[in-house]
């Protein structure tokens, strides 16, 4: 059974890049004793907006996962003011999104961009386990992971 539809599992151990290509983070640690909000990367101007709403609901850690390189996530980061509000975090190598089976299945996407890419989703973690997953039904929409949407389950 594909991982996200199972609410109750526990991050996987996998490294993903933060700020540079030498510094590595384990999505296991990240979240581990903490209450925090992983999302991925289409919905960060919400999720910056709605960050002290977030924190004002027992939220620590509240991080955009992108199957995309450190470069490009730490620029767009910076680009779009997340320091300070959301952790922007590289997956290279699309070994996080595979991990918890989020890959987007898409042959006509994958030509297009040259590579897989992640479904659209928000989760909520408790001390690394999964507490909830919002996943867009087709993958690609706007509607459960949005920021205001997902504020309003939690």
């Amino acid at each position: 059974m594909p991982f996200f539809h199972d609410v109750g599992q526990h991050l996987p151990d996998v490294l993903v890049q933060e700020g540079d290509p030498g510094n590595s983070i384990s999505m296991a640690e990240l979240f581990r004793g903490k209450k925090g909000v992983l999302f991925w990367c289409t919905h960060l101007p919400g999720f910056i907006q709605m960050a002290g709403d977030l924190r004002a609901r027992g939220v620590d850690e509240i991080a955009c996962v992108s199957v995309n390189d450190v470069f490009v996530m730490s620029a767009w980061g910076k680009e779009n003011g997340a320091d300070g509000k959301v952790r922007m975090l590289a997956d290279p190598t699309g070994a996080f999104t595979k991990a918890v089976d989020l890959f987007l299945n898409n042959d006509h996407l994958i030509q297009v961009l040259g590579n897989l890419r992640s479904q659209r989703y928000a989760m909520l973690i408790e001390d690394g386990v999964v507490r909830k997953l919002n996943v867009e039904p087709d993958g690609t929409g706007l509607t459960c992971s949005l920021a205001p949407n997902f504020l309003s389950e939690i």
